[in-house]
């Protein structure tokens, strides 16, 4: 099988996630070797109840930061994933923040939910993980979560990155060159830079660093919302001539041959009892 995301959220920063402008609830990754849910911020569990995907068929959590946006919604999916607790089973792969606790930030899981998974993993920028079968490369950030970092994703159908939140600089850029598909953050739009993430000015000099075949924005501030995401992805083609598009709550990507956009089926909202509670 190829490299399948669903987009669960695609707002980030402290205004869209206070109103859930878009949704805040990070990305399931499905390949040959399991699920995988990086950032499960907050939105995470009703975007999976939308689509009626059961949590227990998640098989590694990712949590790159210790900022809300990325993680309020982890302690449940952990709890989704090992059922309920009662069956010690998949990863949790997080930074030292998230794990630990630095300088007073996180950490931001409980001792109970990291003992319930069959492992906990702390990385750092320059660690080769192998999630379910998966290799995956921590790339370094410039955040103001000191510990935070962006993963390239080694799939059968070639390198998947997510940036995760950075400012922009060549030397972070140019980490993730040889990617297919760049997942970038971007919270602002071209003429409103701020601290620690990207605008969509960065996000065409990161691109154009990169040469992915596709370039994916998430991460959606206020500001850039009430923009227009879409004419943000448009600035990116013109100025770079590369493909980008911006994605939507829900949208679906399968990355193999082609790349192949759809959106994940929605249910009604009566009641629904998931399998693995049956």
């Amino acid at each position: 099988m190829g490299f399948k995301i669903t987009f669960l959220g695609t707002g980030g920063g402290r205004h869209t996630t206070m109103y859930q402008s878009r949704s805040t609830g990070g990305m399931l990754m499905e390949h040959a070797g399991g699920i995988i849910h990086a950032d499960p911020g907050p939105s995470a569990l009703v975007q999976m109840r939308k689509i009626h995907y059961d949590p227990a068929r998640t098989s590694s959590v990712i949590v790159s930061h210790a900022h809300p946006d990325h993680y309020s919604d982890a302690e449940c999916v952990i709890e989704g994933m090992t059922y309920g607790g009662w069956k010690k089973r998949g990863c949790l792969y997080g930074s030292r923040t998230v794990i630990e606790g630095v300088d007073g930030l996180g950490p931001c899981l409980s001792k109970y939910h990291m003992d319930i998974v069959s492992g906990t993993h702390i990385f750092k920028p320059g660690d080769v993980l192998d999630i379910d079968g998966l290799r995956t490369d921590v790339c370094r950030a410039e955040h103001s979560d000191p510990t935070n970092v962006g993963f390239k994703f080694n799939t059968d159908a070639g390198i998947v990155s997510y940036v995760s939140d950075t400012s922009f600089s060549p030397e972070i850029a140019e980490q993730y060159k040889g990617t297919r598909v760049l997942i970038l953050p971007v919270t602002t739009p071209w003429d409103l830079r701020i601290h620690y993430h990207l605008c969509t000015e960065d996000a065409a000099k990161f691109a154009s660093i990169v040469k992915p075949e596709l370039t994916v924005m998430i991460h959606f501030g206020i500001v850039i919302i009430r923009r227009g995401p879409k004419n943000e992805a448009a600035l990116i083609e013109k100025h770079t001539g590369l493909r980008a598009v911006a994605a939507h709550d829900l949208m679906t990507l399968d990355v193999g041959d082609d790349l192949v956009f759809g959106d994940a089926e929605t249910y009604d909202d009566g009641e629904w009892i998931p399998p693995s509670s049956v």
